[in-house]
């Protein structure tokens, strides 16, 4: 009898990951029936998708309140779909907020319910980790500090790597950019990746710091080119439209949808905090690392967040990788400290080559694609199926990990 697994997946990048690790599945156990809520690469993969839940992607308190209404009813569909008994487990994507009753529903039903890219509850939120431990039967963590975290609170927890990774490992970069970006390096230009976060609040907060780090970039170091990469058409308007008629002639380029590209062949970065630090670790990389925000809101984070870092490489490792800012208040601070971490990784030859070796390191450990292909064995083998793939399973093992409580993270200057 064919097996189904429902995904419950709210947002564009968790469509991504389950996508992945859909056609993963398929590709081991092509008996194995899956629909849930999710979007169009979940589709793609072969997903029945009962209701695109990343249409409905929220962010923030005030955003979630109007729609409160709207989700529970989403949680009814889903526990329709449970009580038939047609599912035989439950995979959860991230977004915690409904998932939560994803799980919950499922557990009434005896449904055993697998979180993948679990929230970051050992960042902050850590009083709902008693709620995880009654709905969630087991975490595939996608970071070393999850399965130490989700351990140690009785979570039954799998490193299985991170799908960022896959994505990269998988990228299909665009070549004639890449040539063209190339020959600018052959000829003496020094490339800087400039990327300014994939929300528009990002783009809004950070941009004008980072213009202003660019203009002074530039007179000290003539040889740079700054290669700003957005993410939206209408986001690089926006950032083109910051720029003054003083500006004519600062080395700029904008691209859209050129990410991979950039980064790719990028000397070194500046960047908004996010998961993008991956794929700058991946690609060998270096990046410092900023984030604005209000007073509100980081006298809120000070409150909940527990951990010492915001960039992810730096969570992965025993270090701080990548220098890294929250910037709160005057902005002229952290144009500053933009400034001298990207003119000392231009200018300090000794210190960017201690930045790639600390890089190599990482990599070494962390940077390993096959998570998706690691996540469908072990759901299958927790279905009791048998793999149809020639690939053995692979694990990771736990001595590389570093223990979360002593990882040294660079210190978050506040810019008062």
């Amino acid at each position: 009898m064919s097996q189904t697994i429902f995904f419950s997946v709210g947002e564009p990048s968790g469509d991504q990951h389950a996508g992945r690790l859909i056609r993963a599945i398929g590709n081991h156990y092509p008996g194995v029936r899956t629909r849930g809520f999710g979007g169009a690469e979940m589709k793609k993969a072969g997903c029945r998708i009962d209701l695109d839940l990343t249409q409905h992607a929220v962010v923030g308190l005030l955003e979630v309140l109007p729609k409160l209404r709207q989700f529970f009813a989403f949680a009814d569909q889903a526990e329709d779909v449970f009580r038939a008994g047609d599912v035989d487990a439950v995979v959860l994507v991230d977004f915690p907020g409904f998932n939560w009753h994803i799980a919950k529903r499922a557990k009434k039903y005896g449904i055993p319910v697998y979180y993948y890219c679990p929230p970051q509850l050992w960042a902050w939120g850590g009083w709902r980790t008693r709620k995880m431990r009654k709905s969630v039967d087991h975490v595939l963590a996608v970071l070393p500090v999850e399965e130490n975290y989700f351990s140690a609170a009785g979570i039954p927890s799998t490193y299985v790597g991170h799908p960022f990774f896959d994505a990269v490992q998988n990228a299909t970069l665009d070549a004639p950019t890449v040539d063209q970006l190339r020959a600018k390096s052959r000829r003496g230009e020094i490339l800087v990746a400039v990327l300014p976060g994939s929300r528009n609040h990002e783009v809004h907060r950070n941009w004008p710091m980072m213009l202003e780090s660019i203009r002074r970039l530039a007179v000290k170091h003539p040889d740079a080119k700054f290669l700003v990469a957005a993410y939206r058409d209408s986001q690089c308007l926006w950032c083109r439209d910051q720029m003054t008629p003083a500006d004519a002639d600062l080395p700029i380029e904008f691209f859209v949808d050129r990410t991979s590209e950039v980064i790719e062949v990028a000397r070194c970065a500046m960047m908004v905090s996010g998961s993008v630090s991956l794929e700058l670790m991946a690609r060998r990389t270096p990046a410092t690392v900023v984030y604005r925000v209000g007073r509100f809101l980081y006298t809120v984070g000070r409150l909940l967040v527990k951990t010492r870092s915001l960039t992810l490489p730096n969570l992965m490792g025993d270090r701080a990788v990548f220098p890294e800012m929250v910037s709160v208040g005057s902005e002229e601070p952290a144009i500053e400290f933009l400034t001298a971490s990207v003119d000392a990784m231009i200018g300090d030859e000794f210190y960017f080559q201690s930045l790639l070796r600390q890089l190599d390191d990482l990599r070494a450990v962390h940077a390993r694609a096959g998570a998706s292909e690691r996540a469908a064995q072990w759901i299958g083998g927790s279905l009791g199926l048998e793999s149809q793939a020639d690939a053995p399973a692979q694990t990771i093992p736990n001595a590389v990990f570093p223990d979360p409580t002593k990882y040294a993270a660079t210190e978050i200057r506040r810019a008062a």
